[in-house]
């Protein structure tokens, strides 16, 4: 008898879902079981083209023995009522960013499936992929020294067709927010993984730029528990599009910036007191430390193998859904902070 393979369905037949697609049949552990759509048409449409079960009836499809995970890549708004649903059917969550919009809904996913045995996953990709994990790894060793100041900048943009693209976007009743929660909230994930949690903030989220309800450009500053501050910039309103995202962490003992997927600066002080050049000697090694052409298409892939081996395994996840509230409180603290325009401690009360 052949080892088990974990049968996947994807929800929601958007422009992700030809991508789970290609990451499914390249997971050893993992297989595609079927798609789901409120749009027969696109359900039937990708069932067809990869030869699976499809349906417009998501009940139906929880009720398949084949299915035991199921990758929600549906409207943010729509995670929480169909995790909870999974959960009850005794099926798997893996979940598109942001988990869920709220708070409390965040909270729902992670009690429904704790209380019925089942895990939660959450996607962001970054914590499985290079430079990332190396970099993560010389933090937590302190190679850095004390941490001081630890930002994340992201400048992209998207134009007045991107948000006419779906009645949904842009709005706060469906998207839950604009730059920050459906952009952003990767680097903010990224920087609380990296930093640590975040005890506080200031934010300012404004919308300059698009025909939106929701904010396309933010500005925050954020204090540390470790007592390091740090600043959180995203907007998707600046053009020329393609400008690098960068991440920069400085300790009183080095710094190590990412621009876009790759390690720009990696300094220490050496034993002597001098600079000691890190990136220079990793290459001199012949070591890399960057990540595949396409982030997404390397991190997805490891996180679907990971849920896989976590069912088969019966542990958590890698980023479990306790990781994914923690990069959406902060998005929501900041938000907070703007509407009231003063500073918001952390944790929130929900």
């Amino acid at each position: 008898m052949g080892k088990k393979q974990i049968g996947f369905a994807v929800v929601g037949c958007g422009v992700v879902a030809q991508a789970y697609a290609g990451w499914l049949e390249g997971a050893a552990d993992a297989c595609l079981a079927g798609v789901c759509d409120v749009s027969g048409e696109h359900a039937r449409k990708f069932g067809e083209e990869n030869r699976v079960y499809f349906t417009m009836d998501y009940a139906e499809l929880l009720r398949r023995a084949d299915v035991d995970v199921v990758c929600l890549c549906t409207p943010s708004f729509l995670h929480a009522e169909q995790a909870v649903a999974a959960a009850a059917a005794g099926k798997h969550v893996l979940v598109e960013k942001p988990m869920a919009t709220k708070l409390e809904d965040a909270d729902r996913m992670i009690a429904s499936c704790s209380k019925a045995g089942v895990r939660l996953g959450c996607v962001f990709q970054r914590r499985v992929i290079e430079p990332w994990v190396t970099v993560k790894k010389a933090l937590d060793a302190g190679e850095l020294g004390k941490l001081v100041l630890a930002d994340v900048y992201m400048k992209w943009y998207r134009d007045q067709e991107y948000y006419d693209g779906g009645q949904w976007r842009g709005t706060w009743e469906f998207d839950g927010g604009g730059a920050l929660m459906n952009q952003g909230i990767h680097f903010v994930d990224a920087l609380l993984w990296l930093a640590g949690d975040v005890s506080r903030v200031f934010g300012r989220a404004r919308t300059l730029a698009r025909d939106i309800e929701v904010e396309d450009t933010v500005v925050s500053t954020v204090e540390f528990k470790n007592g390091a501050v740090g600043v959180i910039e995203v907007t998707t309103s600046v053009y020329p599009p393609g400008l690098p995202h960068r991440t920069e962490i400085h300790g009183d003992r080095g710094t190590i910036i990412i621009e876009k997927e790759d390690v720009t600066r990696w300094e220490v002080m050496g034993d002597d007191g001098g600079v000691r050049e890190v990136l220079r000697e990793l290459r001199e090694a012949g070591k890399s430390i960057s990540s595949p052409a396409d982030v997404a298409s390397g991190g997805h892939g490891l996180l679907i193998q990971d849920m896989a081996r976590a069912v088969l395994e019966e542990r958590d996840p890698v980023v479990p859904g306790c990781e994914g509230r923690r990069a959406l409180e902060v998005v929501l603290a900041t938000y907070e902070s703007s509407r009231r325009g003063t500073d918001v401690e952390l944790p929130l009360v929900t």
